[in-house]
């Protein structure tokens, strides 16, 4: 048997995550990854997983979606003992199989959850991608499938309260989760110089007011509202550029060109998304803002990341992003207008802004770091494998 203090962990993984996460979890855990080959590759984290040296096995499972999904079950059914715990990402179809198999199986399972996946697919809707037929059938499935891995799970970890009160709906056996939090030693404060060393390591203008937009291109992000506040900023005299940091950077640029906007090309950039372990930080520390647009969102770890380096934060008040209140400033959705004034109001005194951010480093270091979110996974998973030990040592003990 493992060391209950270094849990044997299955971690299951449906379709991407982070490699920010899988290195602390491989750090907390023995750890064996089971993932899609096809999105492992594609997304780039079979390479940052080679590169990071993190200890653990990985499990690739061959196939399109519906060939995934029987391959998964056929891999969980065989391998699922060898564990202590099965860690299964989200609530939808991947972890059915893995809460199905560990029931039958006799293996705890704990599911997480880090976006609000009816509320993330209703936007879909509100954008016209779908139709009145595709959106019932699709929130049909998955309202079943909350509820059969609620019913199923041992425990379900929901990153922030706002998603702990959604996943509380399905699983009663709900408690916080904060996944990879933020690692405050490289999300850190740079001073005036450093912002312009960093700006000058980085191609990035030294004199304009740089907007970092750090987040997928998505149905669920508004992208179209940062773009227009900051037309409406730069209207009102303000020398802003925006920058977009992500693997649909180029949607983004795309997008900015379809609205009623000028000359988006001399204040509209874009690059792939920065490596969240060694690149990212330092686009956030040379930045004087952040903007985070959403139509929904589950909890916002890039406002969390911005508030860390003292980076002033402007996000829409709405879902997960309701616990920045009194850390930044929440406008309306699809507030343009709001927006705009915010990042005026931030141009015009930033000494003040920053001023106010640090009271959000002060709240990332107590409640949200990366120290804090491991330590916190490391004693749920080292409780859970504990109390199967418990059970099976009672098992053979009333059988002999």
């Amino acid at each position: 048997m493992a060391e209950l203090s270094h849990p044997r962990v299955l971690f299951f993984v449906e379709g991407h995550t982070d490699i920010r996460f899988v290195v602390g979890l491989s750090e907390i855990c023995d750890l064996t990854m089971a993932v899609p080959a096809r999105a492992y590759a594609d997304s780039g984290l079979k390479a940052r997983v080679a590169a990071s040296g993190a200890r653990l096995h990985v499990h690739e499972i061959a196939g399109g979606r519906a060939s995934f999904q029987l391959r998964s079950a056929a891999f969980l059914w065989n391998a699922v003992r060898d564990f202590d715990v099965v860690f299964s990402q989200e609530m939808l179809r991947g972890s059915v199989n893995a809460t199905l198999v560990g029931a039958i199986r006799g293996v705890p399972v704990v599911t997480s959850m880090a976006l609000p996946p009816l509320e993330y697919f209703r936007c879909r809707r509100e954008r016209g991608q779908i139709g009145a037929a595709s959106a019932w059938a699709g929130e049909t499935a998955i309202r079943s499938l909350l509820f059969i891995n609620g019913k199923l799970a041992t425990k379900c970890l929901a990153l922030g309260p706002y998603l702990r009160a959604v996943a509380g709906r399905c699983c009663e056996r709900t408690e916080p989760w904060h996944y990879y939090g933020v690692d405050v030693t490289t999300f850190r404060p740079a001073s005036s110089d450093e912002r312009i060393a960093l700006r000058k390591k980085l191609g990035l203008p030294l004199e304009k007011f740089l907007i970092v937009l750090s987040s997928r291109i998505s149905h669920e992000k508004d992208p179209e509202t940062v773009l227009r506040a900051v037309a409406g900023a730069r209207a009102a005299g303000l020398d802003a550029i925006v920058l977009n940091l992500g693997g649909g950077y180029e949607q983004f640029l795309a997008l900015a060109r379809t609205l009623d906007v000028p000359e988006v090309s001399s204040w509209v950039m874009g690059r792939p998304a920065a490596h969240p372990m060694t690149e990212l930080a330092d686009y956030i520390r040379a930045a004087d803002a952040l903007l985070q647009g959403s139509l929904e969102e589950g909890l916002g770890l890039s406002p969390l990341e911005a508030l860390a380096c003292d980076v002033p934060v402007v996000a829409t008040d709405v879902g997960g992003l309701a616990h920045l209140d009194g850390y930044a400033t929440l406008t309306a959705r699809r507030d343009a207008d709001g927006m705009t004034r915010a990042v005026l109001a931030i141009a015009s005194d930033p000494a003040a802004a920053r001023r106010h951010a640090q009271r959000g480093r002060e709240y990332v270091r107590r409640c949200w770091s990366r120290d804090v979110a491991f330590q916190s996974l490391r004693g749920v998973l080292t409780d859970i494998a504990r109390g199967r030990a418990a059970t099976r040592e009672a098992l053979c003990s009333s059988r002999m």
